[in-house]
């Protein structure tokens, strides 16, 4: 963890489809209005509702093939049949001024975010209580068909093979304890000794108006 507490933090959530990744998100986003939500590129067409550059930069294939030759993006990954990517700059960007982002984002970008962030980087696993608990959830969606299900379980059951490359684990059984758990992690990192000890020493020094 970085020793600066003006540098921004990393908080890479990731889970199967299904587990309620996005929820949990959402709601960390409302209660720490400093957390901000890293918007992705992708190749994908928008769903219903969806705006470009709230959800996704919605990216033609050509560009987004352009954009990876020229070196933009921190991480980028197939999933689903399409491409998602992170552009290096905003991450940098953000980690210099004291930007806390977060990414809603797989393992593939998970890991080449932490390759290349890993000092100023926490990870999150979310788990679905069971596999059969998790096809029921994509189900009630109503948003998919039977095959597109399928495939979203056979992905899963990969993606949980994962989970150890990750610094916590949350099983969502429960929204409020899964919620307070990532909340706790956020927060535990905030105050972490590392990003803190400027203050500590201030308090030391009698160097009151630092705090």
């Amino acid at each position: 963890m970085s020793s600066d507490p003006g540098r921004g933090l990393l908080l890479v959530v990731s889970s199967p489809s299904g587990a309620g990744k996005t929820t949990l998100c959402n709601r960390l986003r409302d209660e720490f209005p400093r957390l901000e939500f890293s918007v992705s590129h992708t190749t994908r067409p928008p769903r219903p509702g969806e705006t470009n550059g709230v959800e996704y930069y919605f990216t033609p294939k050509e560009e987004f093939q352009e954009m990876v030759a020229r070196d933009e993006f921190a991480e980028y990954a197939m999933v689903h049949g399409n491409m998602y990517g992170t552009l290096a700059s905003r991450v940098r960007d953000s980690i210099e001024n004291g930007r806390d982002l977060l990414f809603d984002i797989d393992y593939q970008g998970g890991r080449e975010l932490r390759s290349k962030f890993r000092d100023d980087l926490v990870s999150v696993f979310i788990l679905p209580p069971s596999i059969r608990e998790l096809e029921r959830r994509l189900r009630s969606r109503n948003t998919d068909s039977e095959e597109v299900i399928a495939r979203r379980v056979r992905v899963a059951r990969e993606e949980l093979k994962h989970y150890a490359e990750y610094d916590f684990l949350v099983m969502n059984d429960d929204i409020e304890r899964a919620y307070d758990a990532l909340r706790s992690v956020y927060l535990a990192h905030l105050h972490h000794r590392t990003r803190q000890a400027d203050l500590a020493e201030a308090v030391i020094s009698g160097q009151e108006s630092l705090l």
